[in-house]
């Protein structure tokens, strides 16, 4: 279990595996200069706590797994195209929320 620092004022269990991948979409979207919303699950009684991931806010990732995790490119594409979306991206409390399925409109 690792966890995320968010501006010395909030801290967050995320699985390993998971804050891996989420590093690397972090790393990516900075690097372009786009912030993005994150929202994370909370034990605390609280469903989740949402957080602007910007490159003006502080943020430290710590890993307490005895070895790497493997990266699943996959995972990273879906990641970064959910973090990109006007509801950014969601963590949950297994790992990645999937993305709410689009509307089906009937063909005319």
């Amino acid at each position: 279990m690792g966890r995320l620092i968010y501006r010395d004022r909030a801290t967050f269990d995320i699985d390993d595996r998971v804050l891996a991948h989420l590093r690397i979409v972090i790393m990516n979207k900075l690097r372009r200069n786009e912030g993005f919303m994150l929202q994370v699950p909370v034990n605390e009684g609280v469903r989740q706590a949402s957080l602007w991931i910007h490159a003006s806010n502080a943020l430290v990732l710590q890993f307490y797994g005895g070895r790497e995790p493997a990266i699943d490119r996959e995972l990273v594409d879906q990641m970064m195209h959910d973090a990109s979306g006007s509801d950014g991206l969601t963590l949950s409390g297994s790992g990645i929320a999937a993305a709410p399925a689009a509307p089906v409109r009937p063909v005319r």
